[in-house]
Order: structure tokens, then C-alpha cells, then sequence
């Protein structure tokens, strides 16, 4: 009995045919996809052996291109020393990187199922969702979002991830390591994206409430962050659902799997550490990932507002009444406006008071920095935090409260009004 694939029985009826007469050897070439010399070549087998002449002769044998066991080997061995939990994409570009073994990812994915170092995942039923065409300029809609997650896996405390990326071109334009997910992480990416691109026509974001007043009591006011967006010419759009901003989404579950694994293997453990790092690791995602925009035009603008301006802009804002004697208040402290006249003009003024991250307050009216003096009244104000920021607040007062000096007595206590006899005596 001789096996033969589909291929060679269609190559059998064609030189049968050609033994016939039925067709040349022309014909008998194009059929068989074949040069003429190799139709003479398989005529002559099949004279001299018949049927069994028409089998490739390579069956059963290993192919030439076969790696050899010991690539295997090593491959396998330094996946489990180096990146157990690591992909099949990414182990390929660490194992080419940094080992210098060229093989193929379809090769290692099958050595590591096989070798069960990593386990093939079901495809999973796909809800359809409506595709939307990318944008055509960089610039043109840049996707935001924060991710909280255990990026240093342990080796400290969870922490937020502030991720901007365009949608014309999946091109990471900025990254932030930041305690949790707030304004200030929001405003201090901004700033660095300024710095580095421009102004972007529209930033698309969900519905936290850093973009969005969510109370349907003060629904259309401004955030903080909206407020200063519309303070330099810059869209925010709110999106309905997380799929709605996908492009932002799968690069969060990319980098939770690629960034965390990068800081692992270069023993990355804080967050300046990390975002020290994170240029190096923006460069090359983008190398690896990022596409041409479909239009050559960049649609970022200048920024138009010197570090001063820029720096009140990304502050918090809040609008205070002047009473008759030039005063107002915020936290708890009193703020007095001082002026070389009279200051009636000024009586029941609105100004705004800007305060930066840092604590310092800047007063303002019709964009005038006003002069004043501070009153301290009561104590520090109670600071509202949501299921996001709750954790850092308690870590921070631990922190506050072990930082504490022991007890020390006040200067006219007792103790220290005791004749000198009753002290202990010095020693030299």
C-alpha cells in the first residue's frame, strides 16, 4: 500500500495523462504549477518506479529548517529563570533582545504550550461593537485615562498610571506615575504633555469626576481640570462607554502586562524611579506599536501662556467676595487684601484664589494679581476623598503620625522647675 497526499494524486492523474498523450509536457507544467525539466524529471521516476516514484521523498525525514534541540533547551530554560509569566510575543523580543536566539514567536508559542511554561487561551465570545474610523491627524483626539493597579507588584504601595495616547496613531504622547488617580495627577500630565507636543484639539475621557460634575444638581458647571482645558482652547469630550474609548483601554491592559514586567526586570520600585524610566519605555512601545497617521499634518498648536500663566491655569480656582474690609476666606484662613489707597473700588469684589499643588495662594481679580496678608483661623480643613484615594489618605496620615517626634515638656513644666538638687547630676 502506498500513501499519498491529495497534492500527489493530482500529480499522478496529470503524468498519467501525460503518458497517455492526452497533453504535453507544456501543458503538464502549467497544470502542475512546475518548470518542464522537473515534469522530465518526474516522467522518468514514474517510468522507472511507477506510483511510488511520485511520493516525496522527504516524507518522514525532519525538515531542513529545523532548529536544534539545544536552541529548544536554552529558549525553555531561560523562560522559566527569566520571564515565567511572560507571553510568547514578549518572551520572543526579550529572548532576541537581550539572548540573542533567533527563532520564530509561532516556534516559541508552540515549545511553551508544549512544554506547558504557558497556557493557550480560548478565544472568547466578542460582543460586536460599532467600529469607528481612526482620526486622520495627530493631535486631531487624544485618549486619557488613569489605571490603578500593583505596577511594582508589591515591592510598594499600588499606584495610578495617567495614560495619554493619540487615536490617529496608538502613539503613547505621555505617561505619569502618580499615588492615585486626582486632579493634580490629571494637571501634572498635562503640563509635561504641554511642554512636550502642544495644545491637541480634543481630549476623549470617560466620566470621572475629574472631567465631569456628575450631581444632576450641578450638572453643565466646570471641574477643575475641564476649567483649565477650557482656559487653553482645548475640547474635552465625555465618552458613553469604555468601549466607545477602546484605543486607551487595550493600551492600559498592554502596558499592565509589558510596563510592569519592564520595571520588574530593572528593579523599579517607586514611582520616581519609574516615571524616570517611562521616556525609554514610551520611545520603544512606539517603535513597536504606533502606526502612520492617515494625513502628514500634526494638528498640535503652540502654547500660548509663559510657566507663570501656566502655572496658575493648572492650579485649583475657587471664586471668594471681598467683605467691606477686603477680606475673604479659604480653609480656614483669613486673607486680607492690602492696597496703597483706600480700596473702595475693591469693597465686595469677586476675585479668584488660585493654589497651587505645592500650597502657594495667588489672588486674583479681572487677572490682576492682588497683594495680601494671611490670618490663621482653626486648623487644617477636612479633605474629601472617594473609593480611588481613600488608601493613600489612610497610608499618608500612618506616615504623618510615625513621623511624629516623641513627647517633649514644655518649657515651664514642673519637671523643669525643680531646685538643682533634685537633677540628676552631670557626668564629664
Amino acid at each position: 500500500m502506498i500513501t499519498m497526499s491529495h497534492k500527489e494524486i493530482d500529480r499522478l492523474k496529470i503524468i498519467q495523462r501525460l503518458f497517455e498523450g492526452l497533453i504535453n509536457q507544456n501543458k503538464a507544467a502549467i497544470q502542475l504549477k512546475i518548470s518542464t525539466r522537473q515534469v522530465r524529471r518526474l516522467v522518468k521516476r514514474f517510468h522507472a518506479e511507477g506510483t511510488k516514484g511520485l511520493v516525496s521523498k522527504r516524507r518522514g525525514r525532519s525538515s531542513n529548517n529545523k532548529l536544534p534541540a539545544s536552541t529548544k533547551s536554552q529558549a525553555l530554560e531561560l523562560i522559566r529563570q527569566y520571564y515565567p509569566d511572560f507571553g510568547p510575543t514578549f518572551a520572543h523580543e526579550k529572548l532576541t533582545e537581550q539572548h540573542k536566539l533567533k527563532l520564530s514567536v509561532e516556534t516559541l508559542r508552540q515549545w511553551m504550550i508544549g512544554a506547558q511554561v504557558w497556557q493557550h487561551k480560548s478565544a472568547k465570545r466578542n460582543v460586536v461593537h460599532q467600529s469607528r474610523p481612526r482620526r486622520s491627524q495627530r493631535g486631531e483626539l487624544i485618549q486619557i485615562d488613569g489605571s490603578p493597579h500593583d505596577w511594582f507588584e508589591g515591592r510598594a504601595e499600588v499606584c495610578n498610571l495617567t495614560v495619554f495616547i493619540d487615536d490617529a496613531s496608538s502613539e503613547l504622547m505621555s505617561l505619569l506615575f502618580t499615588p492615585t488617580e486626582t486632579t493634580q495627577a490629571y494637571m501634572e500630565a498635562l503640563d509635561a504633555y504641554l511642554d512636550c507636543h502642544g495644545r491637541p484639539v480634543t481630549f476623549y475621557s470617560d466620566k470621572h469626576a475629574v472631567f465631569k460634575v456628575n450631581h444632576p444638581d450641578h450638572e453643565g458647571n466646570l471641574t477643575q481640570f475641564s476649567r483649565a482645558l477650557k482656559t487653553l482652547d482645548i475640547e474635552i469630550i465625555c465618552a458613553n462607554t469604555p468601549q466607545a474609548k477602546g484605543r486607551v483601554e487595550r493600551a492600559n491592559k498592554t502596558l499592565q502586562d509589558r510596563l510592569v514586567k519592564e520595571l520588574r526586570l530593572r528593579n523599579i520600585s517607586s514611582i520616581e524611579e519609574a516615571n524616570a524610566y517611562l521616556p525609554t519605555f514610551i520611545e520603544d512601545y512606539n517603535k513597536r506599536f504606533a502606526v502612520a497617521p492617515a494625513s502628514s499634518q500634526d494638528a498640535h498648536r503652540d502654547v500660548l501662556h509663559n510657566k507663570e500663566q501656566m502655572a496658575q491655569i493648572l492650579s485649583i480656582h475657587q471664586a471668594r467676595k471681598l467683605t467691606k474690609n477686603l477680606t475673604c476666606q479659604y480653609k480656614n484662613t483669613e486673607y486680607q487684601v492690602q492696597t496703597k489707597n483706600t480700596g473702595y473700588r475693591l469693597r465686595y469684589a469677586s476675585v479668584t484664589i488660585c493654589e497651587t499643588f505645592s500650597g502657594e495662594v495667588t489672588l486674583l481679580h479681572n487677572g490682576h494679581e492682588l497683594p495680601y496678608k494671611v490670618f490663621r483661623k482653626g486648623g487644617v480643613v477636612a479633605q474629601i476623598q472617594d473609593e480611588k484615594t481613600i488608601n493613600h489618605a489612610v497610608n499618608q496620615a500612618k506616615l504623618k503620625q510615625q513621623r511624629k517626634p516623641a513627647y517633649k515638656p514644655n518649657v515651664d513644666h514642673p519637671w523643669r522647675t525643680y531646685p538643682d538638687k533634685h537633677k540628676p547630676a552631670s557626668t564629664s
